[in-house]
């Protein structure tokens, strides 16, 4: 496949986090209007629709916002505790919710060879004090024991499956750097776990190179579960400095370990070939976690970060 096949075959988005939206409940956010003029000014036609409670699940809204702005929302997210059994009813609700509205908002568009339509619905374990301050660190992560690991499966096939059958929402499972779905083994066991007709994955490539693992790889190992992939850079110098620190992931994005792409450690030349070899199609979302305090190079860096991937070949 050409680079001209390859740009017409993928869209690069992005996401709130780029702005610092992460936790609803810290008082330093943005407003949601902000972030899509922002969006729309950087030249992107699309984006995520972040954490939930953060934009308006107002659909007459929320299609108003994005029609004038020329957006579309391409995924919505639930990041909470997957692992608890008393999350169920949460999860469902959410689920219910987010769908209901990103499947009336304008549609994003389709690409020749694409899997699953978008909006798509990224599904990621969070909220766990244990493992957020071993994120990185595989040696010394708690991990599950069998009977809490079989509670989270169900509650991410639960999630899935209405998802699925209710609204046509394609789930795709994001392992996050500081949940219970982070390093190699638990990835591997979760696609064992969690067939391909109950959900996908959504990689990452900043998550797989923070938790230890090379992205060209793990990309190349889950391609035919590969419905979805998000973009960041890892600064090594900040890199090293929090893996010697015990630090929560947020937190060491706080300090910046999360760069503009092209400006990091991640060989994105070398993704490229891939998944112009693999021939994936899609969207691809650029995601740079920050404070969002840290607010005053937003638009600087989401512009590099897409400006590097155009000359890269996206």
């Amino acid at each position: 496949m050409s680079q001209a096949d390859t740009l017409t075959r993928i869209t690069v988005t992005c996401a709130p986090c780029c702005w610092g939206v992460d936790d609803v409940k810290n008082p330093h956010l943005p407003a949601w209007e902000k972030v899509l003029d922002e969006a729309a000014a950087a030249g992107f036609g699309g984006l995520e629709l972040g954490p939930y409670g953060y934009m308006p699940l107002d659909v007459d809204l929320m299609s108003e916002a994005l029609e004038q702005r020329g957006l579309s929302i391409v995924a919505g997210t639930i990041f909470d505790d997957l692992v608890s059994p008393a999350s169920r009813e949460n999860l469902l609700r959410q689920t219910n919710e987010i769908c209901s509205l990103i499947t009336a908002l304008p549609k994003p568009k389709s690409h020749s060879g694409q899997r699953f339509e978008a909006p798509y619905l990224t599904v990621m374990d969070w909220g766990h004090g244990a493992r957020d301050y071993a994120a990185g660190h595989s040696e010394r992560a708690p991990r599950l024991h069998d009977a809490a690991w079989a509670g989270m499966m169900e509650n991410i096939r639960a999630i899935a499956l209405l998802a699925r059958d209710k609204y046509g929402v394609r789930a795709a499972i994001h392992p996050h750097a500081g949940g219970y779905i982070e390093f190699s083994d638990e990835v591997a066991k979760l696609a064992a776990d969690i067939g391909p007709e109950t959900a996908g994955l959504c990689l990452d490539a900043g998550h797989c190179a923070y938790s230890g693992m090379d992205p060209v790889e793990v990309l190349r190992r889950y391609w035919d579960r590969l419905d979805y992939i998000h973009f960041k850079d890892i600064d090594p110098g900040v890199y090293e400095t929090v893996m010697g620190e015990r630090i929560r992931f947020f937190d060491a994005c706080a300090k910046g370990v999360m760069c503009p792409i092209g400006t990091g450690n991640i060989d994105y030349k070398a993704i490229r070939a891939l998944l112009t070899e693999l021939g994936y199609a899609g969207y691809i979302t650029i995601e740079q976690e920050r404070d969002p305090r840290n607010s005053g190079s937003i638009l600087t860096d989401i512009a590099a970060s897409r400006r590097f991937l155009r000359e890269t070949g996206f």
